[in-house]
């Protein structure tokens, strides 16, 4: 069997979760710490990163990115309708920037500061950075969400999904990284109807379910958070 090591709240591990679910695949599940760095973990990915993916063949493949198109590679031919990286050319180039976009960009702009200040922070020892929240660093993140927030908007006004007609990586991607934004209560959806719409459609799939509902201890998520009528 598979293995997927994760972390509940890293918003690239909430990407792979999404596809793995989307596919039909179900992988044993190992959570790892980030700021652990355990040697165990270490030994699989010697970057200390995640996502990782171990196959049944010992592979592992490490990162978001890689895991999806290791996972299309592997099994796109036989997905049929279920493909969530196109065949057309043109097309794939699109999936993938967006996907880029969400898994680097949104994620330096916006969800690393706000996962590490107001999740992270709160169990890693001092000697590790942990303490209290850097306000700036919130700050600035929560002023970076409300272009990508607009930038969801304009794509979904002329388009089905965020990369054309179907679901595909580049929607896991966002909604990802905003179902933690959204935890947090710093998505200001109140700004962008569309991207509202488009967030609602997305996380009543049914592969949102787990994700609605992990919890960080000792913080309760946003009172819309695991309301599928938002």
């Amino acid at each position: 069997m598979p293995i997927f090591h994760h972390y509940p709240f890293c918003p690239r591990s909430r990407f792979v979760r999404l596809v793995l679910v989307e596919l039909g695949l179900e992988p044993a599940i190992v959570e790892e710490k980030p700021w652990e760095r355990r040697m165990p973990f270490l030994e699989v990915n010697p970057a200390g990163h995640l996502p990782v993916l171990v196959d049944d063949n010992g592979l592992a493949v490490p990162g978001a990115g890689v895991i999806s198109e290791y996972l299309d590679d592997m099994l796109g031919n036989g997905l049929g309708e279920r493909r969530l990286l196109p065949q057309n050319a043109a097309e794939r180039m699109e999936v993938r920037r967006l996907t880029d976009w969400f898994l680097n960009k949104f994620h330096e702009e916006v969800s690393e500061y706000l996962v590490t200040e107001k999740i992270y922070k709160r169990f890693m020892p001092a000697e590790l950075g942990g303490g209290p929240p850097d306000m700036n660093a919130i700050r600035a993140a929560r002023n970076n969400v409300r272009y990508h927030l607009k930038y969801i908007g304009y794509l979904i006004s002329g388009r089905n999904w965020l990369a054309g007609d179907q679901l595909t990586y580049a929607d896991l991607a966002a909604a990802a990284h905003f179902s933690i934004i959204d935890y947090l209560g710093d998505v200001p959806w109140e700004e962008d109807e569309t991207a509202k719409h488009w967030y609602a459609r997305i996380k009543s799939r049914p592969s949102f379910r787990a994700l609605l509902s992990d919890r960080v201890a000792g913080m309760a998520p946003a009172d819309h958070y695991d309301d599928l009528d938002f």
